[in-house]
């Protein structure tokens, strides 16, 4: 998960306070955790350092208000459409998922695509290292290999879900 672009899908149809963007990326997260107030506000510092995000004004209640830059967009629209290794927490790309739903990301399709490619290419290799472990009669090795195959199987049926209810 990453405050980051959390942050970057907020602003990108609206311009925001700290306050309300830490609620909201709450509950972006669902049931993941809170979030510290200050982490909302150095990481947009360091958007502002990089230029992905602008101060605009201060509000009638004294709140600094925010918004997305060019640049920022284009951060967030590259970032969607990386597909998460296996390696990295599966929260993670079910996090860039629905980030890529709050701001209505057009290239959804493809960043499912690629995501199914990354976890098939996965898949034949760790296919092919788990017949070298039963070929060896390393057991433990073979069962480890085993269950991790069948989590990505699981994040397959559930990239299969997705694409089938964008279709209804």
């Amino acid at each position: 998960m990453s405050v980051r672009y959390g942050l970057l899908t907020l602003l990108f149809h609206q311009t925001n306070h700290g306050y309300e963007l830490k609620v909201e990326i709450e509950a972006l997260l669902g049931s993941k955790g809170k979030i510290n107030p200050g982490q909302i506000y150095t990481t947009l510092d360091r958007l502002i350092r990089d230029q992905h995000v602008s101060f605009v004004r201060i509000d009638d209640q004294d709140r600094k208000l925010y918004q997305i830059n060019a640049e920022g967009k284009k951060e967030l629209e590259h970032w969607l459409l990386e597909p998460v290794p296996y390696h990295a927490s599966k929260g993670d790309f079910q996090f860039k998922w629905s980030c890529a739903r709050k701001i209505c990301f057009d290239q959804e399709k493809v960043m499912l695509d690629q995501q199914k490619a990354m976890i098939m290419k996965d898949v034949m290799e760790l296919t092919k290292l788990k017949t070298e472990f039963l070929l060896q009669g390393d057991e433990n090795k073979y069962l480890l290999i085993s269950g991790t195959l069948l989590h990505l199987e699981a994040d397959l049926n559930w990239i299969h879900q997705v694409e089938n209810r964008n279709r209804s």
